[in-house]
């Protein structure tokens, strides 16, 4: 697979990204950078937005808005004249917590989960915005992440990057609740001086294609991975970054592979190899995504 880089300045940690179809457009976040970036595709404008505080996710509105998380709560932004409209503030201490990996779900609910520091005690949740409530749902977790729903919208995916676990739930679309939780993949984790090169990373951010099959950025593990519904890991990406973040689907057919990267606090000697970290990397892929779901404001 020919893998490139959009043609915009490295993020320190890229996160997020989702293609927004009637706008040709590539969205996605600069968590410590604290920025908001879009890329359209059709003449390569690039536009970049600076935030009050670190972001978590984005999911796009109807209208042209974005629900937006930051450390300190959800809000309403407006693209157009760089607005903020607060919906509900952090239900967590700001000074060790921050909302991270989120996505909507197909009935237009937001479900984002936290990231806590230290790592241990576990003490990060899951969240559900809904109807104007935000409500938690599961805890337990140190790292929030690879949120993603399958093509029939019944169940949902959850991994937390610290345990490098990910599960799975039965997910009602129509009550919005979860239930039947198990694991979907778990990996060994890492020992303490361990040389990368014999590491696999951890799941962080996780895209689904039309095939229902779960594709996970294995963090420090310069890699993708494709897992079929079951669990079965049926293809593996190399990348040229040692830390990708997050997959999404988009581009006019749906198969185009865009993958968030990051470079903060990575070794001098690795990003000197690794000149695209941080990069937004771009590969063509045969299974078409899913399309973004839209958040209710």
């Amino acid at each position: 697979m020919a893998i490139q880089a959009l043609p915009v300045a490295p993020a320190l940690l890229g996160e997020s990204p989702f293609w927004w179809p009637e706008q040709g457009a590539l969205w996605w976040l600069d968590i410590p950078g604290r920025k908001l970036h879009r890329w359209v595709a059709a003449g390569g404008a690039h536009t970049e937005w600076a935030l009050d505080a670190e972001p978590g996710c984005i999911a796009p509105l109807p209208g042209g808005h974005l629900l937006l998380a930051l450390r300190g709560g959800l809000v309403r932004f407006d693209p157009a004249s760089g607005r903020q409209q607060p919906l509900a503030a952090a239900p967590y201490d700001t000074a060790d917590q921050r909302f991270n990996d989120g996505k909507a779900d197909p009935q237009g609910r937001l479900w984002v989960g936290t990231i806590c520091d230290p790592r241990e005690p576990p003490r990060a949740a899951l969240y559900r915005w809904a109807a104007g409530k935000l409500e938690r749902i599961a805890g337990g977790i140190s790292a929030s992440n690879g949120l993603a729903f399958s093509p029939d919208g019944h169940t949902m995916y959850w991994s937390d990057t610290h345990a490098h676990r990910i599960v799975a739930f039965d997910f009602d679309g129509e009550q919005g609740t979860l239930s039947r939780q198990r694991v979907f993949a778990e990996f060994p984790r890492k020992v303490a001086g361990q040389d990368l090169a014999g590491y696999g990373g951890r799941p962080d951010g996780a895209a689904v294609d039309a095939e229902g099959c779960y594709w996970a950025a294995m963090f420090e593990g310069q890699r993708l991975l494709r897992f079929s519904p079951a669990g079965e890991r049926l293809l593996e990406v190399p990348l040229p970054v040692r830390c990708p973040t997050m997959p999404c689907f988009g581009g006019a057919d749906g198969r185009t592979l865009f993958v968030t990267t990051a470079r903060q606090g990575r070794p001098e000697a690795e990003l000197a190899a690794q000149p695209l970290a941080g990069c937004v990397l771009t590969l063509r892929v045969e299974v078409p995504g899913l399309p973004v779901h839209f958040a209710r404001g």
